[in-house]
């Protein structure tokens, strides 16, 4: 691991601001994974366990350490567990799966199947269908396409999860870590970022990409697909 971590992994280069009571938590000159690491701690202390809506029937709380905010709308079928902070007029669709350990800001959407464990959602970012988000942090007005996957573990080992950034290799000190994406950045239906993914500030990942490692803001990630000539033997 290097001596001082890149300006480029710094939490201000993914996050032009965070809500006021998050800057706690994430602090612009941290590594930008470095709030996971404090996550659970930090919600279980800051948790007002406050619930401002109606719940509605087939919704489901499990534990008394959840806050709701005005304007949130969850429809039956959500199941939230706690600890879980879910701020103003989110909206929370049917068959959503809140695992613990999340925190949600105002205005964001969980759609349909969409499942989210040890996360946290900026303002107004959206996981609105059939998506999962293990140890990740979106940046405001982040969206991801249908089928997106944010991997948090690696497949056969139990090492730590590390960032390959350009000739550095750095570990993280989490053996969970799904990924990181800057403010309005989106992925397509279906891609697949892999554990330590980080996506920069105003980046788009093309639908079915396969994503590992460092992207840079302000950059077009795609897979481009090859043919070739078929030739059967008569």
């Amino acid at each position: 691991m290097p001596d001082r971590i890149p300006s480029e992994l710094l939490a201000k280069e993914f996050f032009e601001s965070v809500p006021d009571f998050l800057k706690e938590l994430i602090n612009d000159e941290m590594p930008v994974w470095e709030a996971l690491k404090k996550l659970r701690a930090f919600i279980t202390a800051s948790v007002k366990r406050e619930i401002n809506i109606d719940i509605p029937n087939g919704v489901y709380l499990s534990g008394n350490d959840i806050s709701i905010g005005e304007g949130t709308r969850i429809e039956p079928g959500v199941m939230i567990k706690s600890p879980a902070i879910i701020g103003k007029n989110v909206e929370l669709r049917q068959g959503a799966y809140i695992r613990g350990d999340v925190i949600i800001c105002d205005n964001c959407v969980v759609g349909h199947a969409s499942e989210l464990k040890h996360t946290i959602m900026l303002d107004g970012a959206h996981a609105p269908h059939f998506n999962y988000l293990g140890d990740s942090i979106l940046g405001k007005k982040v969206n991801l396409g249908a089928g997106t996957i944010l991997s948090n573990f690696k497949m056969t080992t139990e090492k730590n999860i590390k960032i390959r950034f350009k000739d550095n290799v750095i570990d993280t000190g989490l053996r969970k870590f799904g990924a990181m994406l800057g403010d309005n950045s989106e992925t397509g239906c279906n891609a697949v970022l892999n554990p330590g993914t980080m996506v920069g500030r105003n980046s788009l990942v093309y639908p079915l990409s396969l994503v590992r490692g460092y992207i840079p803001p302000n950059t077009i990630y795609k897979v481009r697909q090859q043919f070739s000539n078929l030739t059967r033997n008569s």
